[in-house]
């Protein structure tokens, strides 16, 4: 099918760049609101939590199925579906009575984010011609890191300025907006039609999310209780499972094939561990700078930017370096400043310094971070044939979201060993291991980085891209 018009392509990048912005951003944007979510709901720091992991868990299993149903159902179909279960989810969880029924919600909203953010690209690529993609979906890495950027401050200005229900209802009318104008603007287009792998969803969606569920629990319940004993066994043999699935499925949702590459492997763990790594320091700093320092949720946002908004300058730099030094050189050196980053602020936080300390280690992280963030999804594409770079893409993505829901879960766990929400004291208490597990994440990274490779672009991905190649490249990128 022939793509839309002149100007509705440029609608089109509008449409879409809005909405991928809006799931972004809602990643992060519970982050500074977290406090006031407790004084009115309720709430420890183990059940909070579950704000932000509920949603990224229903992100990180998502992207794939999307992917296929979209190919299968038509792509501006699934899409303006997903628009409509992410703006209800968002409505619903504005209205949430309890803090059970907010979880709950967030998970639906981070099922409408898996088909928005594959489905948006896609849909991109195929309202372009090959030569003009990639000029159109470098806007996208940007609005990935504006959206990390943006997500502790806007949390934090709406929650002071209106109150913490508007972070969600302002997601309801650009979802409208984004959900009319994708009927007009955006042209239906299908993709091969694969079968899904539905064995292979069910077994590593439960295994993840049982054995996360033990880990929070652990703490409250007892490590050697029945039922925290129970949950991690039933993960890890889900898990297994599944791995034993993949090996003999006809059209396997992660082709094993893919971890023979050892630079693939080692770019998936170190996504991992290092999407841990950030997402667990932030959800923990903004508790220590709000209930620890008595900021306000605003001015937790601003305090964040020399960390959050290093991106935005340095990541371009860095993925222009990329292609002359390859990725073990910027990752490593990028990891090991992350890592220094957070232990300074740990030993910062343990002497009682005041803000200011805190910046030159903010942006430390930030550039470290930086470096690594482009870095990573190129050389664990370029390592994989053509006819993978889809479901290398995937397992990337879904490494980033694990990664976050995993690390947040981590440091919770050594947060509520060693403190508590009662008091300053209590949370610096628990701050300090728990940011220093952030930095042994980082610096865990920075060990497996030493793996890879410097390999070229797999041949054949210039020619002939179909839709879902050039979706790969954008997404490697954010």
């Amino acid at each position: 099918m022939n793509g839309p018009a002149e100007p509705d392509r440029r609608l089109t990048v509008a449409l879409t760049a809005l909405a991928y912005f809006m799931v972004t951003l809602d990643a992060l944007v519970v982050v500074t609101a977290l406090p006031s979510i407790h004084r009115d709901l309720g709430g420890s720091l183990s059940t909070l939590q579950w704000t932000a992991n509920a949603y990224n868990l229903a992100f990180a299993t998502g992207i794939i199925t999307a992917t296929a149903l979209g190919d299968r159902l038509g792509r501006r179909r699934v899409y303006r579906t997903g628009l409509a279960l992410f703006t209800a989810a968002s409505a619903a969880c504005a209205l949430a009575p309890d803090l059970g029924t907010l979880i709950a919600f967030r998970a639906i909203q981070g099922a409408g984010a898996a088909i928005i953010m594959p489905l948006g690209l896609t849909l991109i690529t195929s309202a372009f011609p090959a030569e003009r993609r990639g000029s159109v979906l470098g806007i996208w890495g940007g609005i990935a890191g504006l959206g990390v950027a943006a997500g502790p401050l806007v949390g934090g200005g709406v929650t002071e300025g209106l109150d913490w229900h508007w972070i969600f209802w302002v997601n309801v009318p650009i979802g409208i907006l984004a959900w009319f104008g994708s009927r007009i603007a955006l042209a239906e287009s299908y993709g091969p039609r694969q079968r899904l792998d539905i064995p292979a969803l069910v077994l590593v969606s439960a295994g993840i999310g049982v054995f996360i569920w033990g880990l929070v629990q652990g703490p409250a319940s007892g490590w050697g209780s029945p039922r925290t004993v129970a949950s991690l066994a039933a993960g890890v043999v889900l898990i297994v499972a599944f791995f034993s699935w993949e090996t003999r499925a006809p059209e396997p949702m992660i082709p094993l094939s893919l971890f023979r590459a050892s630079t693939f492997t080692a770019a998936a763990v170190t996504t991992f561990v290092t999407f841990g790594a950030i997402y667990s320091a932030v959800y923990l700093t903004s508790e220590f700078l709000q209930l620890g320092g008595g900021y306000s949720p605003l001015g937790t946002g601003l305090r964040f930017l020399p960390w959050t908004a290093t991106p935005l300058i340095v990541a371009p730099i860095a993925g222009a370096v990329f292609d002359r030094v390859g990725a073990r050189r910027l990752v490593v050196p990028g990891l090991i400043m992350q890592a220094a980053g957070f232990a300074w602020i740990v030993h910062l936080a343990h002497v009682h310094s005041g803000y200011r300390g805190y910046v030159l280690p903010f942006v430390i992280a930030g550039v470290g971070l930086s470096m690594t963030l482009p870095s990573l999804p190129s050389a664990g594409l370029n390592a994989v044939p053509a006819a993978s770079l889809g479901r290398a893409a995937g397992v990337l993505n879904t490494m980033q979201l694990l990664g976050a829901t995993f690390g947040i879960a981590i440091v919770t766990v050594v947060f509520n060993a060693n403190g508590s929400l009662a008091s300053p004291v209590t949370i610096a208490r628990g701050y300090q291991p728990a940011l220093l597990v952030a930095a042994g994440l980082s610096a865990l990274g920075a060990l497996v980085a030493l793996a890879l490779k410097r390999t070229s672009a797999p041949s054949g991905a210039g020619e002939g891209a179909s839709p879902s190649r050039d979706l790969i490249a954008a997404i490697g990128n954010d």
